[in-house]
């Protein structure tokens, strides 16, 4: 909770947080309500949170590339319905001031001028050609000059019939009169284009007087917010260069219901993108993302299929989680972030940048995209959150040099807590939460401390309380359902203790075989009897949702030689490296116990009978070395003690994992076998404080039908196993007759003997 506070605190660059935990432990839940109580704390000091709102707009000077601009918050929303406004009131006002009396007189005015200067042009060109015996005729081909007969004009055979001088002398005349035809055609156009002028001057007046009105209500709102002026100015100027898309009837298009191509839409400059809306947002976003892919996290850029090619334009942008958490709190869950191509780049720039780009995925692959569009990036300020195991922390922080300049603050979940007295109520409170929310029924003193119970025993520790509510709020759903089975008004802690039952036989299938595999004989194992260099041994079977003991029969096998100890199991490869070591560390034990006098000349094989799947753990290497002291003293192992603990090369038991599964496996075996009341496991003592056995065993070892020895030393162990005194060494060197060190160390003396004695004989052998 500290490092989330100071995580959320500091609002240096890279300050964002990765919470690491064990799936369940309430990451979500926790971050959650400590941005809440950060924000409301913020509030209560007079920090506003006031996140902008984000819209994109045509871009004039470049259309591929949408104009990004920010409002406050809730304006964004106004002015996208003060534009639509814009646009219907352009639609009713510009054509009534076309279709008035004054524009159209102004109109008219402006091409009877034209009118009359094109006539009296063309009057003086007449003119002059008949002066010279020539006539202008106006043709599609511009204008020509004809000789003139009695005041009509020669027909061409007419004209061939001259004689050749007065056919040259009419050309000269032409010649000369052609080029006042040109300055008359050119003084045409002066005209025409001055008259379009005055025409496009009057129509833009008419337009200014029409549009005024609508643009200045803009401007003076918007008036603090300089690059909206600058893109309403656009859209003005806009609006007076196309005032005839606004008077254009449907009847005027020359080419009415023919589609050459894509059709732009010449409105599309008034439409708003309206792209991150946070009107109702009372308080910064907080965001979580569970499916973190590329569009969902930056975007996407729409479009829509039309004449064969896919169209797009900056109304088809649409915001993924970093637009919609920009200014507040965005919480992923890096499993899935790694899982998407492309996206831990993504994010890592955008936290680098601090601005988002809306973009296409497949060209970071260098894939051809159609339209490439490119938005204007919007600059973000987020505080990211990532959540995942802590593996996923390690391999960034090594891997990837970015990691740990952008995720400064670590936040470890712990799987377990304190059992205290304030924890235990919070426990209780955290119960009724779960009746409440889920509607159950309500629990009882006893439903409770059931409850806490399989807390601790979850953590397998007497002082601890697991952490993982997930998992928790699964058996407080179950009681729930089997307190209605039996009508019950509340969830006692009979109902707490039969859902945990049926959960686990629900998951206990594989257990349940080997059960019977070892009850009919199949698998070996014996819980009567005493036997010498074989021992039971205890291991752990993890099934991810359920885990189980098992008990094993381990024999050791005793005879000359120098090869120390040989693991069957290594040998056949089907051992790991945690348990190599510890055979290896039993070696050692022997060498400081019994080789200080006199070499170990020895060799001994140990096994795990009936594996065939592999070993792994050094928990076992106690009882791997019970089982050889028991082969060197031919002492006999009682065979209804397991055994579980891992030993060092000083003899003493250490701690080991899965303590109450052990305990439990080998006791269903017993019970189904028969309980004969000599029966029982042997742990090492620091594992007492981790004992949290199911009900029955806890009956069992009460009324002595069963038993749980704690011990810290071998010595200790074999004591228990044998029924004979371990035994230690004297003043003299040489330990108690009949003890246990006194009968392995007399056999390892007679076996060095009897191995110099072999050697000695053999090398008189091969003399001879």
């Amino acid at each position: 909770l500290d490092s989330i506070n100071f995580g959320l605190d500091v609002d240096n660059p890279g300050y964002n947080l990765f919470l690491t935990g064990l799936t369940g432990t309430g990451k979500a839940t926790t971050i959650k309500t400590c941005i809440e109580e950060f924000i409301t704390d913020k509030e209560s000091k007079g920090v506003s949170f006031q996140p902008k709102d984000w819209c994109y707009v045509y871009n004039f000077s470049d259309p591929d590339h949408p104009k990004a601009l920010s409002l406050p918050q809730g304006h964004g929303k106004a002015f996208n319905s003060r534009m639509e406004r814009l646009l219907k009131t352009l639609h009713e006002e510009v054509p009534k001031v076309f279709s008035n009396e004054d524009y159209n007189k102004r109109k008219q005015t402006v091409m009877e001028k034209q009118q009359r200067e094109y006539q009296n042009a063309l009057n003086d060109l007449d003119i002059e050609a008949r002066n010279k015996g020539l006539m202008v005729e106006m043709t599609s081909a511009g204008a020509a000059l004809v000789p003139v007969v009695d005041g009509k004009a020669m027909s061409r055979e007419d004209f061939l019939a001259l004689e050749e001088s007065e056919r040259e002398a009419v050309e000269e005349k032409r010649r000369e009169m052609m080029k006042k035809v040109d300055d008359t055609m050119g003084k045409f156009r002066d005209l025409s284009k001055e008259a379009e002028e005055e025409m496009k001057i009057i129509k833009r007046e008419a337009g200014e007087f029409s549009i005024s009105g609508p643009f200045a209500e803009l401007f003076y709102t918007y008036s603090d917010h300089p690059e909206l002026v600058s893109f309403l100015q656009e859209v003005k100027e806009y609006t007076l260069d196309n005032l005839d898309i606004f008077i254009q009837t449907e009847s005027s298009s020359p080419l009415q219901g023919l589609v050459i191509g894509p059709q732009v839409d010449p409105f599309m400059v008034y439409k708003v993108n309206l792209f991150v809306d946070n009107s109702s947002a009372g308080r910064p976003p907080v965001i979580i993302e569970s499916n973190p892919n590329w569009f969902n996290m930056f975007g996407k850029i729409e479009r829509k299929a039309l004449m064969g090619t896919y169209v797009s334009d900056h109304t088809m942008i649409k915001p993924g989680s970093v637009q919609l958490a920009n200014g507040g709190y965005l919480i992923l869950n890096v499993r899935d972030v790694l899982l998407n191509p492309g996206v831990w780049e993504g994010l890592k720039r955008t936290i680098r940048n601090k601005e988002v780009n809306v973009e296409e995925p497949w060209e970071q692959y260098g894939f051809f995209t159609p339209q490439g569009m490119r938005p204007q990036p919007i600059p973000i300020e987020i505080k990211m959150i990532l959540m995942g195991e802590d593996y996923l922390y390690q391999l960034l922080s090594v891997h990837d040099e970015d990691f740990w300049e952008m995720f400064k603050v670590k936040v470890d979940f712990d799987y377990q807590v304190n059992r205290t007295e304030e924890n235990m109520a919070a426990y209780a409170s955290f119960i009724r939460q779960c009746c409440d929310t889920e509607e159950l029924l309500a629990f009882d003193r006893s439903g409770v401390g059931k409850v806490l119970e399989q807390a601790a025993r979850a953590v397998a520790d007497q002082e601890k309380l697991s952490t993982r509510f997930g998992q928790l709020k699964d058996v407080i759903i179950e009681s729930n359902y089997w307190a209605k089975k039996t009508e019950s008004p509340m969830i006692t802690s009979e109902h707490v203790e039969k859902a945990v039952k049926q959960k686990i036989y629900r998951y206990e299938l594989v257990a349940e075989r080997l059960r019977q595999l070892i009850i009919e004989g199949t698998l070996m194992v014996d819980v009567e009897g005493s036997v010498v260099g074989q021992a039971n041994g205890l291991s752990v079977y993890d099934m991810g949702t359920f885990s189980f003991g098992r008990p094993s029969r381990i024999t050791a096998k005793t005879f000359f030689g120098r090869d120390g100890i040989i693991n069957i199991e290594r040998e056949s490869e089907l051992s790991g490296r945690i348990h190599d070591k510890g055979v290896l560390i039993l070696s050692g034990y022997l060498g400081w116990m019994y080789a200080q006098d006199k070499p170990l000349s020895i060799s001994t094989s140990i096994c795990f009978e009936q594996s065939y799947t592999g070993v792994e753990g050094d928990s076992a290497s106690s009882t791997e070395l019970y089982a050889i002291l028991s082969s060197l003293s031919y002492l006999p192992i009682r065979q209804g003690i397991a055994v579980t603990g891992s030993v060092n090369q000083k003899g003493e038991i250490q701690p080991i994992g899965g303590v109450n599964q052990k305990i439990e496996g080998f006791f269903d075996i017993c019970n189904a076998k028969g309980l004969t009341g000599d029966q029982g496991v042997i742990i090492p003592f620091q594992n007492v404080g981790n004992l949290m056995l199911r009900e029955d065993v806890v009956e069992a070892v009460r009324n002595g039908s069963f038993s749980v020895y704690a011990v810290k030393t071998i010595d200790d162990g074999m004591e228990i196993l044998t029924g004979v005194p371990a035994g230690k060494k004297g003043k003299n060197g040489n330990y108690p007759k009949g003890s246990l060190h006194y009968l392995v160390d007399k056999r390892l003396k007679e076996m060095a003997e009897g191995l110099k004695g072999f050697q000695a004989s053999e090398e008189t052998d091969e003399k001879k």
